[in-house]
């Protein structure tokens, strides 16, 4: 965000200035592209200022680490024998090719207070309308401990 303040937006400021001072700004693409770009950078600085007073630092670990919390990566097995490791991140770190899931997705609603070895159901939508019941068991349930590691340093809780 600062990058965005001090950096960019400064430099978007000077090249509409200079846009403006060649003339008539109705035709002038450079100017109206620099005011849509200014417009986009502080749309998005006000976003991140909102995200960040929501937001707190994860520094340490749940002292039950047997229950599922935020920044838990947990192991799950599906009645097929299947595993899937996932862990439970903030809303703006997810990547599911990563095993990372939002806190706020259905699986991690089904998993958060659970102990290991509990049994959970997710309801899933279906193409026919009637919601698929899927059924697992939490095998393994981590939190990070280095504090330096970077997911350890990377886990954000909205409050």
């Amino acid at each position: 965000m600062d990058y965005l303040w001090r950096v960019e937006r400064r430099a978007v400021v000077q090249a509409v200035a200079d846009a403006a001072a060649l003339g008539d700004r109705s035709e002038n693409a450079e100017y109206i592209y620099g005011k849509k770009r200014l417009r986009e950078i502080d749309r998005r600085i006000r976003y991140l200022s909102k995200r960040l007073a929501d937001i707190k630092v994860v520094r340490a670990p749940p002292t039950d680490q047997n229950k599922v919390y935020f920044g838990a990566r947990i192991t799950l097995l599906y009645p097929d024998e299947r595993e899937q490791t996932v862990c439970l991140v903030g809303p703006d770190e997810i990547d599911p090719s990563s095993g990372l899931i939002s806190i706020d997705s259905p699986l991690a609603r089904a998993v958060l207070g659970k102990c290991l070895d509990a049994e959970i159901t997710l309801h899933l939508p279906s193409d026919d309308g009637n919601p698929k019941r899927l059924q697992a068991e939490i095998i393994a349930i981590a939190y990070p401990t280095d504090l330096h590691h970077s997911e350890a340093k990377s886990l954000l809780s909205l409050a």
